[in-house]
C-alpha cells in the first residue's frame, strides 16, 4: 500500500503505512521512494510532515528480512541491502524543503534514524521506547548513519546512544534531546505542521540553500570518508559473534 499523502494547511502530511509497525524492508524502501517521488512531482513547494500510525512511528529494520541477508554469506546481498537502506535515509535527509517527524510512538533503531533524518522532531507524550539498539544485537552501525546521528543529536549524545544501544523511556529520550518539542497527542500534527511552516513558500530557495550549507560537512563525510568504513560492513554483519547475537534477538522476537 502506498503511503498516504494529505495536504493539510499548506503542508504535505505523509503517513507511513507499509506495515502495522512500519518495519523497514524492501516494501518500506519502495513505499518511501514512491512517496517522495510524488512529493517532488506534485507537491514540491510544500513542507513535509512524516508520521506513523497508532502507537508506532517505526519499529526499525525487519529482523527476519535483514538477518537472513546478514547470514547469507553473500557480500553482494549485504552491500545491496545497505545501498537501499542508505538511499532511503539520504532521500529524507537531503530533501530541500522543511521536514518534520511527527513522532506518534515507538521509534527504534532504523525507525529513530528515520526521525533523525528530518530537520525537526515533535513527539507525542506517551509511553513509548526510543533508541538505537543495533550494536547490542550484533549490527555494526553504518558510518553514514553515525554521521546523521551526530548531526542531529551532537557528538556526545550520538556516541552514547550508538555505542550503549539502550532503549530509553520517553522522559529520558526527551532529556537527551531526541525531540525539539513534546506535546499532547491531540496537538502532535498541528504542532508539527507549525514547525514545517517555519518559512513562507517565497523563502524555499533560501531554506534549501541554508540547509545544504548546514549539511555540507556531514555530506562530505558521507560521500568521501565513510565509503571505506562501510565497505567493511559485510564482514561485520557476518561476524560469528554478531551472528550469534542476531540469532538470540530473532529467538526473543519469536517468543513474544
Amino acid at each position: 500500500m502506498a503511503w498516504d499523502i494529505e495536504v493539510m494547511d499548506q503542508c504535505a502530511v505523509v503517513r507511513m503505512n507499509s506495515s502495522k509497525v512500519n518495519v523497514q524492508n524492501d516494501q518500506f524502501f519502495a513505499d518511501l521512494h514512491s512517496a517522495f517521488d510524488r512529493l517532488e512531482r506534485e507537491l514540491s513547494e510544500l513542507p513535509v510532515v512524516l508520521t506513523g500510525q497508532g502507537d508506532v512511528f517505526s519499529a526499525g529494520i525487519d529482523f527476519q528480512y535483514s538477518f537472513d541477508i546478514f547470514g547469507s554469506g553473500s557480500e553482494d546481498k549485504i552491500r545491496e541491502w545497505y545501498r537501499n537502506y542508505r538511499e532511503t535515509n539520504l532521500r529524507i535527509f537531503k530533501y530541500p524543503r522543511p521536514t518534520v517527524a511527527a513522532v506518534n510512538g515507538h521509534a527504534i533503531a532504523g525507525g529513530l534514524i528515520t526521525a533523525l533524518d528530518c530537520d525537526f522532531r515533535v513527539a507525542a507524550r506517551k509511553k513509548a521506547k526510543f533508541g538505537l539498539n543495533e550494536v547490542p544485537i550484533g549490527i555494526p552501525m553504518p558510518a553514514t548513519y553515525v554521521e546523521i546521528i551526530k548531526y542531529a543529536l551532537g557528538d556526545q549524545v550520538g556516541a552514547l546512544t550508538t555505542l550503549r544501544g539502550k532503549l530509553y523511556e520517553f522522559e529520558e529520550a526527551e532529556r537527551l534531546g531526541f525531540f525539539h518539542e513534546v506535546v499532547e497527542s491531540d496537538q502532535l500534527l498541528p504542532t508539527a505542521i507549525n514547525y514545517a511552516k517555519c518559512i513562507s513558500p517565497d523563502c524555499n530557495v533560501a531554506y534549501a540553500m541554508s540547509k545544504k550549507a548546514l549539511q555540507d560537512s556531514v555530506l562530505r563525510q558521507i560521500e568521501e570518508r565513510t565509503v571505506a568504513l562501510d565497505a567493511r560492513l559485510p564482514f561485520g554483519m557476518g561476524d560469528p559473534g554478531n551472528r550469534r547475537a542476531q540469532d538470540r534477538r530473532r529467538l526473543e522476537i519469536m517468543k513474544k
